[in-house]
């Protein structure tokens, strides 16, 4: 199959501008607001597009985050600045989700990305070169490779910045003077790339997981920084691990029928009172796991169930369809989060009501 030849229908993950290009199309033309140059959408109709609502025409846009509102104001105004937006919080708490759909409703593009790990380069950041062409015919132009920030400022797009503090500390620095004169030289052939109006950045980081690096004072001067948090009641965690299961599951084409809300809330349930250390009655304290227990892990673990019961059960999801991404998600440490796990079931699961199918098919894999 050539690359022309794969479709919407062929595609694993649609980036964002492709999964809701009908809304996007829809907002943008009943959008009669003011738009920031080279934006898409006016910043109250990004609003309505991440937040979610029903336009004058009784047209529906399907919100894509849950929690607190003000947050995206205060994260998509500062995209209309000349600040860079950085999205911090623990892992799984929509970073990546809510910065990919800035992009997709600012710029019509979400894929101008950087991925950071502890092997990105500052070529990936800046510019690299293809070494072919400089060894035939010298620096040029022509042989440079642009990044995929260097692209958005040349277009006047956002560009992302994945997992900023997985990235050594050397190389995040090399965006301060990006974000500061929204230049980038290039000394190999004394010029610079000048960002266009519309240009800016989004960064996620998380400051829990292990392997980290901190920030220097002076990138985090360049950032306006919004907390992303986990979601404040139960009730909006099941809503959102729902939504993402019954959509996800329907991409993924998985025959089974979407999960029953008591399900969904009992791993939900389990998940909050484990990073919390204390049962949702507080009359229990708890051990805490290693692991973050997010909501993406909950998300994860309703597909996997979605998966087994529609293969292997009845397309029903269940306890036992339940019980591995369970556990799963809290054994990250064999020795320490075993332990947690099993005085979790016998002190809170086991006694709990209408919970004994759950704790038999944990204790069944523990």
């Amino acid at each position: 199959m050539t690359e022309n030849a794969v479709t919407a229908k062929t595609v694993l993950r649609q980036h964002a501008e492709q999964q809701y290009a009908e809304e996007l199309a829809e907002l943008g033309r009943q959008d009669d607001r003011p738009k920031p140059p080279n934006w898409g959408l006016s910043p109250a109709s990004v609003l309505l597009y991440l937040a979610g609502g029903m336009l004058p025409s009784g047209f529906v846009i399907t919100p894509k985050y849950v929690g607190n509102r003000r947050l995206l104001e205060i994260a998509i105004s500062t995209l209309a600045t000349d600040r860079a937006l950085l999205l911090l919080g623990v892992p799984g708490t929509a970073k990546t989700w809510v910065a990919e759909h800035l992009s997709a409703a600012i710029s019509g593009d979400s894929t101008m990305l950087v991925q950071g790990t502890a092997g990105t380069s500052e070529e990936a950041i800046r510019y690299g070169w293809n070494y072919a062409r400089l060894l035939a015919d010298g620096p040029s132009i022509h042989a440079l490779v642009p990044s995929p920030i260097m692209h958005a400022m040349r277009l006047g797009k956002i560009a992302r910045v994945e997992e900023l503090t997985r990235i050594p500390a050397d190389v995040q620095d090399s965006l301060i003077t990006l974000l500061s004169e929204k230049t980038l030289p290039i000394p190999e052939l004394g010029d610079e790339a000048q960002a266009v109006q519309g240009f800016n950045l989004i960064a996620t980081a998380n400051d829990r997981d292990k392997g980290v690096n901190e920030l220097s004072s002076a990138l985090k001067r360049r950032f306006n920084i919004v907390v992303l948090p986990v979601p404040a009641t139960i009730e909006e965690e099941v809503d959102i691990v729902f939504r993402r299961t019954v959509e996800l599951g329907r991409a993924l084409e998985l025959p089974a029928e979407p999960p029953a809300m008591e399900e969904i809330r009992r791993v939900v349930q389990i998940f909050r009172e484990l990073r919390s250390g204390v049962t949702s009655d507080g009359k229990t304290k708890l051990k805490s796991p290693s692991g973050s227990l997010s909501t993406a892990e909950a998300i994860s673990v309703m597909n996997n169930g979605l998966s087994l019961a529609g293969h292997f059960g009845d397309g029903s999801v269940k306890a036992d369809d339940l019980a591995a991404g369970i556990v799963g998600a809290i054994i990250k440490d064999p020795v320490h989060d075993a332990i947690v796990l099993k005085e979790y079931l016998e002190t809170v699961v086991k006694e709990r009501e209408g919970w004994k199918d759950l704790y038999r098919a944990c204790r069944q894999l523990t």
